[in-house]
C-alpha cells in the first residue's frame, strides 16, 4: 500500500481544497426576450448580444432535415 513519505504542507492542502467550494453559475435575464442566459454570452433563445442580433435564429426545430 502506498504511504506518503512526508507530511503535506498546509499551503498544498488548501490549494487542493480550494476547488471544493464551487458555486452554481449565475444567470441573467436577456434584455430582449427575458429568458435566462449566462452573462457575457449570446442569448440561446433569441440570438442577441448587446442589443443586436448576432446569431440568426431560425425556426425552433430539433433537426435540420425535412420529413
Amino acid at each position: 500500500m502506498a504511504v506518503p513519505k512526508q507530511r503535506q504542507s498546509h499551503s498544498r492542502t488548501t490549494k487542493r481544497r480550494s476547488t471544493h467550494k464551487i458555486s452554481a453559475p449565475t444567470y441573467n435575464a436577456c434584455p430582449q426576450c427575458h429568458s435566462p442566459r449566462l452573462p457575457h454570452r449570446v442569448c440561446p433563445t433569441c440570438g442577441t448580444y448587446a442589443g443586436r442580433e448576432v446569431v440568426h435564429m431560425h425556426d425552433h426545430h430539433d433537426h435540420d432535415h425535412d420529413h
